[in-house]
């Protein structure tokens, strides 16, 4: 059995998931000088065939970790002609694309693209695929995890990364299910050059009854990644994987605006998932153990902040434990973590469900939805604003703790 011993000389954090925040979180650490290493149970880094944004509150602290340039390279800039509609191409408003500042941070990022700019960003020998975590123990001494293929892995401090349905997150809670969100989501890239006339820059979210529909460029621009949200009565797994039905997908938005139905012609194959979240856990930390992203607090896409509330939480790790175990200890450090970012995202995780509500329609005045719609701008400001490194430095200052 081969077991990795990790130097003493410093804090050195272990993470369960190679996903982006797992490698966020990693980065973030790096930058620090502090010790890392990352274990992925497949075999290589990858990340499905699909779209994100990175918002301006993540993509300051990107910026920050010296990728700014790359992700530019890779992204396409969202801007212009960004707006919310009803289903028949009515407009209701404008898509903020902006912080309260006019910064306009904002990036549509093909998941792959932003999963290697991560990588690359890291020394190779701090990724290790192929390494299933199967278990967890800690004393004051330590921690160990234990792995499929034999290995065992020490460290001061592990971070679990492995998402929904963490394999780590038992140690922390009484594991709980997640709750589906009563909804399918087909999604699919398609080359910009098949719809010439169609917005190169522009987010744009047609809002029905039941159901929504949204586009938003990748890759400089040149694909265009589409997903339809719609209503099911039988759960659909959460996998980003899963083959969808095509005609079902174009069948569920006939009738609607002709920008929609047009693009919907040039679809040849889409993928599909399930929706799910999860109420916010009573903990995310166990001694030497912290959940990060979906596997401390899965949310529905509907804010688009999934992945940029991940990377907060990466850069909130790095910053509250650097510095350990000299001024104080990891257990410390992680309950400040938790103590900083649990209310955060339990707050975007209830606004991501009412906004679910406001795009499919769900209001018996569609007038009252759409000054909502509008008036959402002001909780975007706030969640654009927001400098997680700023607020974990304002943490450590309070409890005069050096900097």
């Amino acid at each position: 059995m081969k077991v990795t011993i990790m130097s003493k000389r410093n804090v050195h954090v272990a993470i369960v998931g190679g996903g982006m925040g797992g490698l966020a979180a990693a980065l973030a650490l790096f930058r620090r000088g502090i010790s890392v290493a990352v274990y992925e149970q497949s075999s290589v880094l990858k990340e499905i065939g699909a779209g994100l944004f990175v918002y301006p509150n993540s993509l300051r602290q990107l910026e920050r970790l010296g990728v700014g340039d790359a992700l530019a390279r890779v992204g396409a800039k969202v801007g212009s002609g960004s707006e919310y509609y009803r289903m028949d191409g009515a407009v209701v408003g404008k898509i903020l694309i902006t912080d309260s500042s006019g910064w306009n941070g904002l990036y549509g990022m093909h998941r792959a693209d932003i999963l290697n700019v991560l990588a690359e960003a890291l020394p190779s020998s701090a990724i290790h695929t192929g390494h299933r975590c199967i278990g967890f123990i800690q004393d004051n001494a330590g921690a160990q995890l234990f792995f499929e293929n034999g290995n065992v892995a020490h460290a001061d401090v592990v971070i679990a990364a492995d998402g929904i349905n963490s394999v780590l997150q038992k140690y922390v809670v009484e594991p709980s299910a997640p709750e589906y969100a009563g909804c399918r989501a087909y999604r699919g890239v398609l080359p910009a050059e098949a719809l010439p006339d169609w917005r190169r820059e522009a987010h744009q979210v047609w809002m029905g009854d039941g159901k929504h529909f949204m586009v938003f460029p990748l890759r400089r621009g040149e694909l265009l990644n589409y997903v339809g949200f719609v209503p099911t009565t039988n759960e659909t797994a959460e996998s980003w994987s899963a083959v969808g039905d095509r005609d079902e997908l174009a069948a569920s938005f006939s009738g609607w605006d002709t920008r929609v139905t047009r693009l919907l012609d040039e679809v040849q194959t889409c993928f599909w998932w399930g929706l799910y979240d999860r109420k916010p856990l009573d903990r995310w930390v166990n001694g030497r153990l912290a959940l990060l992203g979906d596997a401390a607090h899965p949310m529905l896409p509907h804010l688009g902040q999934g992945a940029n509330q991940a990377i907060e939480d990466g850069m909130a790790l790095a910053v509250l434990l650097e510095g350990c175990p000299d001024n104080f200890s990891v257990e410390e450090a992680l309950a400040r973590y938790e103590t900083l970012r649990r209310p955060r995202t339990a707050m975007v995780q209830a606004e991501a469900r009412k906004n679910g509500l406001r795009y499919d329609s769900k209001y018996a005045d569609l007038g009252e939805r759409d000054r909502e719609i509008a008036n959402s701008a002001l909780l975007r400001k706030d969640l654009y604003d927001y400098d997680v490194e700023q607020r974990a430095n304002e943490m450590r200052r309070q409890d005069s703790v050096p900097t």
